[in-house]
């Protein structure tokens, strides 16, 4: 799995970053690494999907307006397989008993928001 979280502050990492990757480190995942730019972890589905769970909600909850996701499942033979389904901001993987290494799924909290903003502009602008 592969995220980030939105608005970016160059300064100081925001209270939604610093939450997301919390959440990450203390996941019961294989492998975690925490950069600047984004972050990355490998586990089991169960694992991972738990993680992203927790992820959107606190992220989200602590001031995320985006989460970017991505999460790639490999199968048995180790190669990636996906089926998207609309469930998560357009996209979502399906999930079988092979590890989970990375993602991608987009999951735009920010998107209704927008949309909702962009129409009050507009009948503003007509008036």
């Amino acid at each position: 799995m592969e995220f980030t979280t939105e608005p970016f502050d160059l300064d100081e990492a925001p209270a939604h970053a610093l939450v997301a990757r919390e959440v990450i480190q203390a996941a019961d995942l294989d492998a975690v690494d925490v950069g600047p730019f984004g972050n990355t972890a490998e586990g089991g589905a169960d694992a991972v999907l738990t993680a992203v769970d927790s992820l959107l909600r606190r992220a989200l909850g602590a001031g995320a307006t985006r989460v970017s996701l991505q999460v790639n499942v490999i199968g048995e033979d180790g190669t990636a397989t996906a089926v998207h389904d609309g469930a998560v901001g357009g996209r979502r993987e399906a999930v079988d008993d092979g590890a989970v290494e990375s993602a991608n799924a987009h999951a735009h909290a920010s998107e209704d928001a927008d949309a909702d903003a962009d129409a009050n502009e507009n009948a503003e602008g007509e008036r």
